[in-house]
């Protein structure tokens, strides 16, 4: 921001009526050629906008006006001088009209000094100046009337108290107009969800009986769980798995270890949540997590992305025209990710706009992209167009693109702070393997449960969420009944809402809401042990030219392969209604031939592999169905693009919460463990140590 910039809106408001100042004050004085003292200050004000090219609507009318006046007054036309208030309060009138037509209102030249540029976009903050300039041209023409009718000074009086009611309303507006479009805009649609929970530690005593009960026992409910443990809930998880993780576990095959899905988890920097998970538990990153070394093959050629500065090098060397919008692109794309979680020090996660308005108030949420205006700016575009802003090399574009997969849309589809937070954040910070594979990490979360006092069932299918008048009141799993005014689904809000709750106690609306979100991509993978000493590759290798990843699982932890093996993942999307049912003869086919295929594209990154292989195991889309109940075997629960507007963490159903990729913000580990933190402190009622 330049220097111009810094000055205060109110003092180039100011500066603009200074000519008016000194010709209202030659009137009142009857000094006729003070009009030409105000053409020579609007010519000063004018000099430097000429200078910067940057011209303002009500600079350029005062010197036209005055230039006129001036003309007028060497003709000796007296009209200028007689009825020069009435002649210019209406000249005002008729420029705040103006400016109001034109799309440009006069005030947004002292706006746009006192707001951030990130703002300036907003619809309604062109809306709260258009009303501002008509309140400005009511006074202008009534101080026209008062001009012309009244004599001094009492005209001088009531014109000065109709400006001073002017800039106090002008001053008072816009704060009040931004908290009232803020409160309709992120708090009005939410009400509705706003109900509490009056959830007290260690209140249920009776035998089946729970402060909380999560139903799932994937990444977003055993963070949730552990935390409420540790702050002296009792809490029972119930799974219908013969082990907890949902997707982020893992498996054997003879001496291999593969995972489910997990392969790069973000959010373990010093401020991130799953780093501040850990610390809640008294667990250690180094205990439960490796760093990985990643590269990616494109066009041909491969790409280190050991660490951000290796990486960066690449891209300079790779595209040396674009040197200057790369750097100037991870710059911003730094600053914007850390002020995204600015506040996270405080209840350990970013949060959503509405819970910003309702955890800290609503003049946070006003003045939120005042305090991150680069990740505000990031908030209000496509990634496609953040891309646009900084590149011309469509390669270059392309290539930033390669971690999409975690988000599972395009870069026209996605907005570029989800970007910033599921993709550009792996450069910047790194990607971490879960130690001892994902199963590791989820069971040291169920542990901290148990160590607290929590229970944790796995094979408990949970068949009904139990509700009575409106309130959630425990859950039936087989023959028992579980009872609790809490309950926390970390299920696909699908299957909680429209089947372990049922549509009859959901209304109308709601429930065509829910029926009508889209699930997101799935994946095939294939798990393969192999007789291969592969130390000398990256972790990760992602082929942006054929579209899949290799993951060598024992790269990061040896010990997930026998000495002088390897374990290998190829992950590749894919559609769920490419698939026959499971079982089927045309379906065990296409499993194979995907399979062989995948394999054969990823000899071109490991030479060799299909020669080597030991154990062999694949997943398609209904795989990942069945072993995690998740619709369609969505690997992000819903859509992630910008059309998809995912449920709130709070239902209808008071005491009803949902966690994990179906609520805020979306698919992931890092994004489940926030949802996870999220919801621990709703029922914590938003109390921690750290307020």
């Amino acid at each position: 921001m330049n220097a111009a910039r810094r000055v205060p809106g109110s003092i180039y408001m100011l500066l603009s009526f200074t000519p008016w100042i000194i010709y209202w004050i030659s009137i009142d004085f009857e000094f006729g050629f003070g009009v030409f003292f105000s053409l020579a200050a609007s010519l000063i004000i004018m000099v430097p906008q000429i200078g910067r090219r940057e011209y303002y609507f009500m600079d350029i009318f005062n010197f036209a006006y005055f230039t006129i006046a001036s003309i007028g007054t060497l003709l000796d036309v007296g009209i200028f001088v007689e009825y020069g208030g009435f002649l210019g309060y209406l000249a005002l009138s008729l420029m705040a009209v103006l400016s109001i037509l034109v799309k440009s209102p006069f005030t947004l030249k002292a706006a746009k000094k006192d707001w951030p540029e990130a703002y300036w976009r907003d619809r309604s903050f062109v809306l709260i100046n258009n009303i501002i300039s008509a309140v400005w041209t009511a006074i202008f023409t009534a101080n026209a009337l008062i001009n012309l009718v009244l004599e001094v000074p009492h005209r001088v009086a009531l014109s000065n108290t109709l400006i001073a009611l002017g800039v106090f309303f002008s001053v008072v507006f816009p704060v009040k107009a931004s908290e009232y479009l803020v409160v309709k805009k992120y708090v009005k649609p939410f009400r509705r969800f706003d109900w509490t929970v009056h959830a007290v530690p260690g209140s249920s005593r009776g035998e089946n009986e729970y402060d909380v009960i999560v139903v799932g026992a994937g990444v977003g409910g055993l963070a949730c769980g552990s935390l409420l443990a540790r702050r002296g809930f009792r809490v029972l998880v119930l799974e219908q798995h013969y082990q907890v993780g949902g997707y982020c576990s893992s498996f054997q095959r003879k001496d291999f270890t593969f995972n489910t899905g997990v392969e790069d988890v973000s959010g373990l920097w010093e401020r991130g949540p799953i780093a501040f998970l850990l610390r809640e538990l008294g667990l250690r990153k180094e205990d439960l997590f490796v760093k990985n070394r990643a590269a990616y093959v494109f066009k041909g050629r491969v790409i280190s992305a050991e660490n951000f500065e290796k990486f960066l090098e690449n891209l300079l060397e790779i595209f040396p025209q674009e040197r200057e919008g790369i750097i100037s692109f991870f710059e911003d794309a730094r600053r914007a990710y850390e002020e995204c979680y600015r506040e996270a020090d405080i209840y350990g996660a970013p949060l959503p706009a509405e819970l910003i308005a309702k955890v800290f108030g609503v003049k946070k949420l006003v003045n939120y992209p005042r305090e991150h205006p680069h990740f505000y700016d990031w908030m209000s575009k496509t990634f496609k167009q953040k891309l646009d802003e900084y590149f011309k090399n469509e390669d270059l574009k392309m290539l930033l693109c390669a971690l999409l997969g975690y988000v599972g849309a395009g870069p026209e589809r996605i907005s570029a702070a989800s970007a910033l937070t599921t993709s550009i954040s792996y450069y910047l910070f790194g990607g971490y393997y879960p130690k001892g594979g994902a199963q590791h990490f989820a069971n040291s979360l169920k542990n901290a449960i148990e160590k607290s006092g929590g229970r944790v069932l796995v094979n408990h299918r949970v068949d009904k969420i139990l509700v009575e008048n409106g309130e959630v009141r425990g859950v039936v799993a087989g023959n028992r009944v579980f009872k609790s005014s809490v309950v926390v689904a970390n299920v696909n809000a699908k299957t909680a809402l429209l089947e372990l709750v049922g549509e009859e106690y959901l209304d109308r609306e709601y429930v065509e809401y829910i029926k009508s979100l889209k699930m997101s991509s799935s994946a095939f993978m294939i798990f393969l042990g192999v007789d291969m000493d592969l130390t000398n590759y990256p972790t990760l290798i992602k082929n942006l030219d054929e579209g899949y990843g290799v993951v060598i699982n024992s790269n990061a932890d040896p010990t997930l392969a026998p000495s002088g093996m390897a374990s290998i993942t190829i992950i590749t999307l894919a559609n769920y209604y490419d698939y026959p049912p499971r079982g089927t003869n045309e379906y065990l086919k296409i499993k194979k031939e995907t399979a062989d295929a995948l394999i054969r594209k990823a000899e071109k990154v490991v030479p060799n592999l299909s020669k080597h292989i030991v154990v062999q195991d694949a997943a398609t889309p209904k795989t990942l169905e069945r072993y995690t109940s998740m619709p369609e075997g969505a690997l992000y629960s819903f859509d992630q693009s910008i059309e998809t507007r995912r449920p709130y963490f709070k239902t209808p159903i008071k005491g009803l919460y949902l966690v994990g990729a179906s609520t805020f913000p979306g698919g992931g580990v890092e994004a489940a463990v926030i949802s996870g933190i999220i919801c621990a402190n709703d029922i914590c009622g938003w109390r921690t140590k750290r307020m």
